[in-house]
Parts: C-alpha cells; structure tokens; sequence
C-alpha cells in the first residue's frame, strides 16, 4: 500500500464512519474503483481505532460520568440504579453480539462479505430501513393530520432489552454496507428514541466493539499488502477526519432528515449493480492480492 492510497483511505474512513453509509463498503469501494488491492478486514478494523479515538475525545465527559458511576456501583458508592452506572451495564450488555459473531464470522468477514454484490445489496436494503425508519420518527416528532405528536424515548428509558437489539443492530453491520451508525440508529428509530438518542447510544456502544476488533487485527497489520506506517497514517488522518464529522453530524440530526443518506445509499447501490452486472467491475476486485 502506497502513500497516496493510505491518506485516500484514511480520509474516506474518517468522512464515512459516523455516517450511515458504511464506511466499511466505501474503503472496499474505493480500493476496487481505483484499481487497488482490497485493504481487507484488518486494515478496516485498525484504522477504526483512528474514529473511534474521536468519539472517545468528543465525549469524553459522557464517558468519564458513565465510568466512574459503574466503576461505583461496582463497590456500593454509587445506586445501581443511577442513570450513568446503568449505561455502564447497557453498554456491555449491547456489545455481546457483536464480540459473539465477530468471532465466529471472522472467515466469512474477510472473504464472502467482501463480494461487491453483496455490498450493493446491503447498501439498497438498509437504506430503505433507514428511510422508512426516519420518516416514522419524522411523523411521530411532527404528528400528522388529526393526530397528536407521540413521545419518542431518551437514553433514560434504555433498558436491557432495548440494548440487546441494538447490539443485534450494530453486529449486522459485520457485513460491508451495513453501516454500524446507520443500523443501531435505524433500530432506535424503530424502537420509539429521538435521533440524537439512537445516535449517541450507537457511538457509545462502538467503542468497545471498535477497540477490540482494532486490538486484535494489529497481529495483522504487516502481513500482504497492509504496512505498519501506510496503517498508522491512515489512522491518524481518519482520527482527525473523523473528529470534524462526528461535531457536525450530532448537530445535523437535531434538525434534518437522514433521507439524504438513504436516497445516496440506493443510488450508490444500483450503480454498483450496474457496474458489475455489464462485467466493467468484477465483484472481487482486488481480493486475489490477499
């Protein structure tokens, strides 16, 4: 990996980790449009730790409370039942999924996942879960003619439950096109929270999830075609990238719809099928240099 592909690649995952749009799908994407060998799953993984240190940077306040309130509770100093200690609890109960089948997919995420057929389908389908997902909380924030607006839940209402099927949705995000973001938020959506709430409880259930997958994978980072300093750099500039996204996307879906999002993921999508069903991209691009 040259240079010029790592800065490529460390941009376009900072700029799409936090959107609901895969970021995954789009380093695959870029490295098959371009002409580059696949970066690959480890790759992926490793310059996740770069976003997800601006999550960690960004709400660090949040996180600092929620710690300190479980560490607390672990002892007796803090209730368990305090709002902070239980998102401590939350956030490890919503990661067990994806620790579960991150491990026993591991074969089929480095390899069948990968098939841009299948990226293409993921992107179509998840947008339009996204969009139907949207335009319910649309409706329910605004009410509709003869009826009233209807009370959407805040991360205060999160319970286990709640947290298990938001970690189903973040583990469906192991398959490129997902989107981590765009999955557990569409499930809070659909499961009556506002927007910023489904938004920050995704983030703050990624953390472990990412910093884990970015752990492991390091063992891999020398091997083929990934090399510590392409990877590093990457990193590094996904990190700051993605720092500037994740300010401006909290403060975007206060007030817009994700529809932009969902009518890009469709389009991307059917492109993608085109492209690779008149053979001028093979649905394996780049993999046999693994």
């Amino acid at each position: 990996m040259s240079w010029l592909e790592s800065f490529i690649l460390g941009l376009v995952q900072g700029l799409t980790e936090f959107l609901p749009i895969s970021s995954s799908a789009h380093l695959r994407l870029t490295a098959a449009f371009a002409g580059w060998h696949d970066p690959g799953a480890a790759f992926t993984a490793i310059t996740q730790i770069g976003t997800e240190t601006a999550v960690l940077i960004y709400f660090r306040k949040d996180i600092g409370r929620i710690i300190a309130a479980w560490s607390g509770s672990l002892v007796g100093k803090v209730p368990r039942s305090d709002h902070d200690a239980q998102m401590g609890w939350l956030v490890i109960v919503g990661s067990i999924p994806i620790g579960v089948l991150g491990v026993t997919l591991k074969d089929q995420i480095e390899g069948p996942f990968r098939d841009l057929r299948l990226i293409a389908t993921t992107l179509i389908v998840m947008g339009v879960v996204l969009g139907v997902a949207d335009r319910l909380a649309a409706r329910d924030e605004t009410g509709g003619r003869h009826r009233a607006v209807r009370h959407r839940k805040d991360l205060k209402e999160l319970g286990v439950r709640d947290g298990l099927i938001f970690g189903v949705c973040q583990a469906m995000a192991l398959i490129p096109g997902v989107s981590r973001s765009g999955a557990t938020i569409s499930g809070g959506l659909l499961m009556g929270y506002t927007r910023e709430a489904a938004a920050r409880y995704s983030f703050l259930l990624a953390i472990p999830a990412v910093l884990a997958s970015g752990a492991y994978e390091l063992k891999d980072a020398g091997e083929g075609h990934v090399s510590w300093g392409p990877t590093i750099f990457a990193t590094i500039i996904a990190f700051v990238v993605g720092y500037a996204v994740i300010a401006w996307f909290m403060k975007f879906i206060t007030t817009k719809s994700f529809m932009p999002f969902v009518y890009y993921r469709i389009l991307l999508g059917i492109v993608l099928f085109v492209l690779v069903g008149m053979g001028e991209l093979s649905p394996h691009a780049g993999e046999s240099a693994d």
